[in-house]
């Protein structure tokens, strides 16, 4: 789990890649970071949504494949990928939610950003017990969120995305944080891991809005 000692470098901005099982609250706390590192959230969907946009030969090229049903393959996700994080806003960095999903895709993101003359910060964990997070799914009471619904998501992700904690890990790169705890308990030490506290930043946003 985060250790306070181990901080990463407090800095404006990072490139920090957002991983956790479906359930976990990875978007509530990816939220709360952007807003702290002043940096964008760059979810798959979004860059497939923007690519398309956009008008570009590859936007046209993904509204194709999407058209037809297909899933975009690694190939294509990765000119969306170089595309996107080549944009100005994400000179200072990024959260990446949802990209990469697989060990290629992660090779891939690598190569992209040793391309680029850059590299992540860091590569934030999400954990909570798999029937704490098929709990909370229920309880959000969506129409297709039936158990075994619920387990078969959990199921891919373990197959798929998990092995991306030890390619990371093996790296120095991964920060492990203990999601099945209240969500300010999660937002400070994920902030904390940043040297940010998550106190003085509330305080500092509501004087900033004049409260």
């Amino acid at each position: 789990m985060a250790d306070a000692a181990d901080h990463l470098p407090s800095k404006p901005g990072a490139r920090v890649v957002l991983l956790g099982p479906p359930g976990a609250g990875k978007g509530t706390q990816g939220q709360v970071l952007c807003q702290h590192l002043g940096v964008p959230a760059i979810s798959t969907g979004d860059m497939l949504r923007e690519a398309v946009a956009g008008g570009t030969p590859l936007g046209n090229k993904v509204q194709g494949i999407m058209a037809s049903g297909a899933l975009v393959d690694d190939a294509t996700m990765a000119d969306v990928v170089r595309e996107r994080l080549a944009k100005p806003d994400a000179r200072r960095g990024y959260l990446l939610d949802g990209y990469p999903r697989t060990l290629p895709q992660a090779e891939t993101l690598a190569g992209i950003l040793r391309d680029a003359g850059e590299g992540l910060d860091a590569v934030l964990l999400v954990e909570v017990p798999e029937d704490e997070l098929v709990r909370r799914t229920l309880l959000r009471g969506r129409g297709d969120d039936q158990e075994e619904v619920i387990r078969e998501r959990l199921r891919v992700y373990r197959e798929k995305t998990a092995p991306l904690i030890g390619y990371y890990r093996e790296r120095g790169l991964l920060r492990e944080i203990d999601g099945n705890r209240p969500i300010e308990d999660v937002t400070a030490a994920m902030l904390g891991l940043f040297g940010a506290d998550h106190e003085a930043d509330h305080e500092d946003s509501r004087e900033a809005a004049g409260a």
